[in-house]
């Protein structure tokens, strides 16, 4: 029998009626003849509630016992379902991420999956049960509960389709599909039916909230066909997987806003050899990833250092830099959290110029200023006020015929 794998988010099981529905759909792909694994999230805003607990008590919490907090979400949640599924008169049988054979490194809070060991998972399925897995946790090297960082039930749900062989993993959220913008920005948006793994993957760093980037990025490295696809209907949603040199022919696949960054600027840095790399290295020791980095014309042996993070390091960041601007001799530096990382992507920008000179023209017309740039062969991001961020989106969602009514009117034509 075929492997599937489904995962549901944190939307489609935040009730126990959503719960009982899950179940529906998954017994329903049990009688057609498919073994099934299920990886799901907290309930609802489980996760955020239990961090918001957490900030009441300490601004930095223990990573390890935050870690083991947290996890209690998923449980939660698998539990429930496997109990609904064995109700409904099919097996289950639930599994922690540890339990499921998921080995991490030592990292709490973001941690790296190294192994997975799926005996447990592949015996159960072979006893004719459905597995559901807790997302978004594993067991570190050194026996330690870890988290995957935000998301991480998608990297649980892709990975454990890797090590198993699966068919498919099919991603089960709030929405149809992958949009060529957030719908709720950007109401003419449209389903996209198609991504590669790039695009998607740029979309996800660009801050499209449908999919972890990481997961993403397991997906391409072990061929896992993706399917988003919404867990309130059937409808088929969109598809991520290796694609033909014939969708270079789409221009523009997609755009995104994220506001969950911020912008730091170390000013007057000492203008010398290995700097830059002593400010990131203590940085990435933190666990801390960085994103745009942009660093001025030297002037009288100094220069500023502008780079973007995620908002929710903000503290820690601010942390290592206290150290390290000290270390290094430099003035001072900032962190701006009133910005916004504002993206475009598609494979066709390979063979299509101008695309950077009409999104910045687009913005200039609404005289939205620019930060910062950053570039690869499929994506071009802009760093712009966060007041400015969905009338940016939307402009270059008109600007690129990505809004439905534009598309259908080509299409006509």
């Amino acid at each position: 029998m075929s492997i599937v794998v489904q995962k549901y988010g944190g939307s489609s099981v935040a009730t126990v009626e959503r719960i009982q529905a899950v179940a529906d759909r998954v017994v329903r792909a049990r009688e057609q003849g498919h073994d099934v694994v299920v990886v799901v999230s907290a309930m609802g805003d489980t996760t955020d509630e239990l961090l918001a607990m957490a900030s009441q008590i300490t601004d930095l919490p223990d990573p390890r016992e935050l870690d083991m907090l947290l996890t209690a979400g998923e449980r939660i949640a698998m539990s429930l379902l496997g109990i609904a599924i064995n109700a409904r008169g099919c097996r289950a049988a639930s599994y922690t991420g540890s339990q499921a054979g998921i080995i991490t490194d030592t990292q709490h809070g973001a941690a790296k999956i190294v192994e997975i060991r799926p005996k447990r998972v592949l015996e159960a399925l072979e006893a004719g049960s459905v597995v559901v897995l807790a997302g978004f946790q594993g067991l570190s090297s050194a026996y330690e509960i870890t988290t995957l960082g935000r998301g991480g039930s998608d990297l649980t749900a892709v990975a454990m389709a890797a090590a198993i062989g699966a068919d498919v993993c099919e991603i089960y959220t709030d929405v149809p599909g992958v949009f060529t913008a957030d719908p709720r920005i950007v109401p003419t948006a449209r389903k996209v039916d198609r991504l590669s793994y790039d695009e998607m993957l740029e979309l996800a760093a660009a801050g499209a909230r449908v999919l972890q980037a990481r997961s993403v990025e397991f997906a391409r490295r072990h061929g896992v066909r993706l399917h988003v696809r919404s867990s309130f209907d059937d409808q088929p949603g969109t598809w991520v997987e290796e694609v033909d040199g014939s969708m270079e022919g789409v221009m523009i696949s997609g755009a995104a806003l994220d506001t969950d960054e911020v912008k730091v600027t170390l000013e007057r840095v000492p203008d010398r050899p290995g700097v830059a790399a002593r400010v990131f290295k203590a940085i990435a020791a933190e666990g801390i990833n960085i994103d745009m980095i942009v660093q001025n014309v030297s002037h009288e042996g100094v220069t500023d250092l502008s780079f973007t993070a995620p908002r929710e390091d903000a503290p820690k960041l601010r942390g290592v830099l206290e150290r390290i601007t000290a270390e290094i001799g430099t003035d001072r530096f900032s962190i701006d959290e009133g910005i916004a990382k504002l993206s475009l992507v598609g494979a066709g920008m390979r063979s299509h110029p101008g695309v950077a000179a009409d999104m910045f023209d687009a913005l200039a017309g609404e005289a939205i200023n620019i930060e910062m740039i950053s570039t690869s062969p499929i994506r071009i991001s802009c760093v712009i006020r966060q007041d400015d961020g969905e009338r940016a989106l939307r402009t270059v969602h008109a600007r690129f015929g990505l809004d439905e009514e534009q598309s259908s009117d080509s299409s006509r034509a």
